[in-house]
C-alpha cells in the first residue's frame, strides 16, 4: 500500500496549465534571442568565429547578424561563447506559422503576411471545435522528439484533460503531426496519410529535425525537413520540443490559447 501513501503526500500533480500559469511553462529555455544593440559593438570577427562553431548554421553575419529558430538544436554553444548577444529566452511558446517568424535578426517586418497566415489559419480551424484528434507521423525521427511527444500522455501534462487525443487512424485525424527530416523512404507513406485525412487538416512540423532538416538531414537519407512534400501550417521549433512547447503550439493552432496567458505565481511555500 506504499504508492496510497506516496499518492496522498504528493497530492495532484496534473499541470492546470493554460487556465492558469505554471513555472515550468514560463521558465523553461525553448529558444535563443539576439541582442542586435550588443552586436553592434562586437567584433565582426568574434561574431563570425561564433557562426562557424555552429553545428547546423543556424547563425549568419551577411548581410546582419541572423538566427535561424528552425535550424537551432539549442545546443547553447553560442550562449556559451557570446552571452552579451546571444541569451536563452525563457518560455515554452515557439511555435510559428512561417519560416520568416523563426529568423531572429536584422530582417523586414512582416506582419501582413503572419496575420494573413493567422487568418487562414484561423478559417481552416473553424469547424475544430469538437475534441481533436492527432495522427502522428515518425518521417525519419532521432528519436528525442517521440519521448516528448510520449510525455503528453503522463499524469503530468495529461493531454486528454484539453479535449486532444491521438489517433492510429489517419481517417479519424484532424492534425497531422510530423516529426523527422522527411526521408526518401517516407515520402509517399507521409502523402498518403495525408490523403487519407478529412479536411480541413492542420498539418505541424515538430522539432528542428522537421522544420530544416537539423544535423541528421540531407546525405544519402534525401530529407531536409518536411517543408517540400507538405503544406505546413504550423512550425515548432526545438531539438526536441518540451512537452509544454508542443501543447502550445496545439492550442494556437487550434485557436485556443489566450492572449492573456496566465503568469505562474508562486505559492507561500515556495517563496524564500
Amino acid at each position: 500500500m506504499p504508492w496510497i501513501i506516496r499518492g496522498l503526500r504528493n497530492g495532484v500533480l496534473t499541470s492546470k496549465w493554460p487556465s492558469s500559469g505554471d513555472e515550468y511553462f514560463d521558465t523553461f529555455h525553448a529558444t535563443i534571442d539576439v541582442d542586435l544593440e550588443a552586436a553592434v559593438n562586437v567584433d565582426p570577427g568574434t561574431l563570425d568565429d561564433v557562426a562557424k562553431d555552429c553545428p547546423t548554421a543556424a547563425i549568419s553575419t551577411v548581410p546582419g547578424l541572423r538566427l535561424d529558430r528552425g535550424q537551432c538544436i539549442l545546443c547553447g554553444r553560442c550562449v556559451d561563447s557570446l552571452p552579451a548577444v546571444f541569451r536563452w529566452a525563457p518560455g515554452s511558446g515557439a511555435a510559428a506559422l512561417s519560416l520568416d517568424q523563426l529568423l531572429v535578426g536584422d530582417l523586414p517586418e512582416t506582419t501582413e503576411t503572419v496575420e494573413l497566415l493567422r487568418t487562414e489559419l484561423a478559417a481552416k480551424v473553424r469547424s475544430l471545435r469538437r475534441s481533436i484528434h492527432i495522427r502522428h507521423v515518425d518521417a525519419g525521427s532521432d528519436g528525442a522528439d517521440e519521448w516528448e511527444i510520449q510525455a503528453l500522455l503522463n499524469p503530468v501534462y495529461d493531454i486528454h484533460r484539453l479535449g486532444i487525443f491521438f489517433t492510429a487512424s489517419p481517417r479519424h485525424a484532424d492534425i497531422l503531426l510530423v516529426t523527422g527530416i522527411g526521408t526518401a523512404g517516407m515520402t509517399d507513406a507521409l502523402r498518403a496519410t495525408r490523403a487519407a485525412m478529412p479536411d480541413p487538416v492542420v498539418v505541424i512540423a515538430s522539432g528542428t529535425d522537421a522544420v530544416g532538416g537539423g544535423l541528421i538531414g540531407g546525405g544519402y537519407t534525401q530529407g531536409s525537413g518536411i517543408g517540400e512534400l507538405l503544406g505546413v501550417d504550423l512550425l515548432i521549433p526545438g531539438s526536441p520540443p518540451s512537452p509544454f512547447t508542443l501543447l502550445h503550439a496545439f492550442l494556437l493552432a487550434l485557436g485556443r490559447f489566450p492572449s492573456d496567458k496566465p503568469t505562474y505565481t508562486p505559492k507561500k511555500r515556495d517563496r524564500p
